[in-house]
């Protein structure tokens, strides 16, 4: 197989995540290319497709880091600019949170619960192929993550981080 046909088999998948990371289309795009150029021209390339896949991920990840860094530097003067990189920021903060707490949830679920969950929504798996990795009927996989994305949410709403509110100590309503 050729290294373009290899790497389309994942673009949709890598532009979900490049949307994900940059909060943007046309960001999540341009990663998405920067990615692509960058894994063609790559002189190593994993053979194995699992770390293929996953070795095109982290080059996503890191074109997406690399681009953060870069225009951090680049911001010199309080203009539009800067508000909308700061705005993109505060949205970069807010995914960390929801990360973060989706991943706590997600310990603290059942191996069962988790191992479906971990193949079927976060690593792109039809219900056929973790069945198959799982060595489980279709019709199992299909009840486990309606039930680990009920309990995944039950969690997340009881541990979710509250919003403090703003007040001084002391200070009237």
């Amino acid at each position: 197989m050729k290294r373009v046909q290899r790497i389309e088999a994942y673009l949709d998948r890598l532009y979900c995540w490049g949307l994900s990371l940059a909060n943007d289309r046309e960001d999540a795009l341009d990663l998405l290319q920067e990615c692509a150029v960058r894994a063609l021209s790559a002189r190593k390339v994993p053979k194995d497709e699992a770390a293929y896949r996953a070795w095109l991920f982290k080059i996503l990840r890191n074109t997406f880091i690399d681009g953060v860094r870069r225009k951090r530097g680049d911001l010199e003067s309080l203009d539009e600019t800067y508000v909308v990189e700061h705005e993109r920021y505060a949205n970069l903060e807010t995914a960390l949170i929801n990360e973060l707490t989706v991943r706590n949830a997600l310990r603290s679920l059942p191996g069962k619960h988790r191992d479906v969950l971990a193949l079927v929504d976060v690593g792109g798996f039809t219900y056929a192929e973790a069945a198959d990795i799982l060595e489980i009927p279709v019709g199992t996989v299909m009840s486990r993550v309606s039930r680990a994305r009920g309990k995944l949410l039950t969690i997340i709403a009881d541990q979710r981080p509250r919003p403090v509110p703003l007040r001084l100590a002391g200070s009237a309503k």
